[in-house]
């Protein structure tokens, strides 16, 4: 028997509200991202993991929430936590491995197409796991076509993402970034979701697992305390505005106007120099 899927039992609300958890994932993964490449290196894998697991997070916390809109008619759904949980981690290690792999050999060529392409099947990974998590009287199919076109998007999300992370070009070029991470994560999603059809058993028998409402505490909080956390790391953060690390930018051309003008110690010595080189030549051109 044929199931009827609906996506949207609480109209434009769980849709909007994951967008927004996307947006905020990326947001936070992408400045992070960004940050890394203005520091030392010692200072950079710090950086990296953090954008990591903000990407990760965010990504998965839409997930659920957009699947707290999600419901079949005729049959409860439920959800083994083990493997609900295991799609954060695999969300968060694949997701690393491409932003490690861009922070490290630079948002361009190879290194971008490879860092994308792994992103991005971390994302899909991440949506068909938590899928693969759900518990029902019946059997999950998909249209292979579909599927397809979602890990598309998902790469090619993630190819742009970290593409302009890597441009460095300030906070409103990363929360435009964030913005199209966040619509194409969420199209990667319902794209997926559209590729699903459902076939009931008809039986009785009741299902295992947890439900959602069980795993709404445990599922949600963690994750958005977590990027509550990262986004204050990121707001303190002296260079989060700019992008570009302006104090060590200054240091490294001495030269300019505007180090002499910030150090007058050193506009008192010029002169001082000037008066000791030409003292000794006054006697000897007499």
């Amino acid at each position: 028997m044929q199931g009827t899927v609906d996506g949207f039992s609480y109209g434009l609300v769980t849709p909007l509200v994951a967008y927004l958890m996307a947006c905020l994932g990326g947001a936070l993964g992408l400045r992070c991202t960004t940050r890394s490449m203005l520091v030392a290196q010692s200072w950079r894998p710090g950086w990296l993991a953090l954008g990591s697991a903000a990407i990760g997070s965010g990504i998965w916390t839409m997930h659920f929430i957009a699947m707290m809109g999600f419901t079949i008619r005729g049959t409860p759904i439920h959800y083994d936590k083990p493997m609900t949980f295991a799609s954060l981690a695999v969300a968060i290690v694949m997701v690393g491995i491409g932003i490690f792999i861009v922070g490290y050999k630079g948002a361009r060529g190879t290194a971008l197409f490879t860092g994308g392409t792994i992103t991005g099947l971390g994302i899909a990974s991440m949506h068909y796991l938590g899928m693969a998590s759900m518990s029902l009287d019946g059997k999950l199919e998909y249209n292979t076509l579909t599927v397809g076109i979602s890990v598309a998007i998902a790469m090619a999300a993630a190819t742009a993402a970290l593409w302009a992370a890597g441009q460095v070009r300030g906070l409103l070029w990363s929360v435009g970034a964030s913005l199209v991470m966040g619509l194409a994560v969420s199209g990667m999603h319902y794209t997926g979701m559209a590729a699903l059809s459902v076939h009931l058993h008809g039986t009785a028998e009741p299902t295992a697992g947890e439900s959602p409402a069980a795993l709404l505490a445990p599922m949600l909080i963690g994750p958005l305390a977590f990027l509550l956390l990262a986004g204050v790391v990121v707001m303190f953060d002296p260079l989060m505005i700019m992008g570009k690390p302006t104090v060590v930018a200054v240091e490294q051309r001495p030269g300019i106007p505007a180090h002499t003008a910030h150090n007058p110690q050193r506009l008192r010595l010029r002169p001082r120099r000037t008066v000791e080189y030409r003292g000794p030549r006054t006697p000897q051109n007499r």
